[in-house]
């Protein structure tokens, strides 16, 4: 079956160059995007529930612009002024950049991984005397305490914000020939707002091993996977699928 309508389960790209507005120009499909979970804050009462202290840690390990967002709102919320001579731990440069929104870059000491929070790895090993604060979500990679552990330094994690199902409701009677997922918590959204969600010829697209153990545990068909050696990205892997069956 040809390809017409995709919903990407995730908020629109906010740069004009995104792939996905190629494929749009490129396939000659229509692409939807609505994300399927959202973010919100936990308390600061929450937080000191989870016996943290701030004044205790002497560097922040950032996972994503997300949690960047969160501890400073509740450091501010709990009336911490966070010193100039906190260390940060940002897992990408996106996210590192992203701290510029709170801090003057060049007075503080901020650290950089590449991509993935193992090739942070080195960075932290070498301040291994310090206390690590890592500010997260309440579902957090197994990678990451691994990580840390194996490193052997002293570091907690804190839940300060939660990722919660969003209400798909109008999208009821919606149909898409391609869904596209980017984590097992999209496709629980899916099934929590549609416990009956019946697959048929709809096609599902999903990115990383996570996600596809998911989607196949939920008794969900895979049609469409990215990374793969030929299809890195989750745009390329559609624009291959869709060539494919939209020349039929």
């Amino acid at each position: 079956m040809k390809v017409k309508t995709i919903l990407v389960s995730q908020p629109e790209p906010k740069v004009e160059n995104s792939p996905y507005f190629d494929l749009i120009e490129k396939q000659k499909v229509k692409i939807d995007f609505r994300p399927f979970i959202h973010v919100e804050g936990v308390s600061g009462k929450d937080v000191r529930s989870q016996k943290v202290d701030l004044t205790k840690y002497s560097a922040v390990v950032l996972t994503s612009r997300n949690a960047v967002d969160h501890f400073f709102r509740i450091s501010e919320e709990l009336r911490f002024k966070v010193p100039d001579t906190m260390k940060y731990f940002c897992q990408s440069e996106a996210v590192a950049f992203y701290l510029q929104k709170y801090v003057v870059y060049r007075k503080r000491k901020i650290y950089v991984g590449k991509r993935t929070f193992t090739e942070l790895s080195p960075l932290i090993k070498k301040y291994k005397n310090e206390k690590f604060l890592l500010p997260s979500s309440d579902k957090l990679k197994p990678e990451v305490p691994m990580v840390l552990n194996d490193l052997g330094v002293d570091w907690k994690q804190a839940t300060f914000y939660k990722t919660v199902v969003s209400d798909l409701s109008d999208l009821r009677d919606v149909y898409y020939d391609i869904l596209v997922f980017f984590s097992p918590s999209g496709i629980e959204s899916l099934l929590h707002n549609f416990p009956d969600f019946k697959q048929n010829d709809t096609r599902i697209a999903v990115f990383g091993n996570t996600t596809v153990k998911a989607a196949t545990d939920s008794g969900l068909r895979v049609d469409i996977q990215a990374p793969t050696p030929e299809t890195p990205s989750m745009t390329m892997a559609l624009e291959k699928y869709i060539k494919e069956v939209n020349k039929k």
